[in-house]
């Protein structure tokens, strides 16, 4: 797919509104103690804000898997970001994948609460890389 550079940009800011919207979502399903799905709206927000920082660079996302992969070669490993922003995606992929489909699982406000803040900063930190 080819985008010009006003489609690119389009797209990078919906995906960055995406991001921050799931992100609020989820401080709201955190305060009312829904950690299920604050892990996925979580989950979802650094979704959409790898998604905007990989578009703005010009590569296509079509997956979820393929979003941590190119994450991992195109940023982390060339040190553009900390590991630690791979290792946060990774682990809310799989918390939330457990919350949605697993009925033996229950998110616990641990794992939620750990992550809110490491994840807002991963958010802020992509904001500013694709100038939104």
């Amino acid at each position: 797919m080819s985008l010009t550079d006003e489609q690119r940009k389009t797209i990078v800011i919906l995906e960055m509104e995406k991001a921050r919207d799931s992100y609020k979502a989820t401080e709201i399903l955190a305060d009312a103690k829904l950690w299920s799905n604050a892990a996925n709206r979580l989950y979802y927000a650094l979704f959409h804000a790898v998604c905007a920082l990989l578009i703005h660079d010009g590569f296509e996302v079509n997956t979820h898997k393929g979003a941590r992969i190119m994450l991992g070669q195109h940023y982390i490993k060339t040190g553009k970001l900390p590991i630690r922003y791979n290792q946060l995606f990774s682990q809310m992929e799989t918390i939330r994948e457990n919350g949605d489909y697993n009925h033996f699982y229950s998110v616990s406000p641990e794992e939620m609460i750990d992550r809110l803040l490491p994840a807002k900063e991963m958010i802020d930190t992509i904001a500013k890389m694709v100038q939104y």
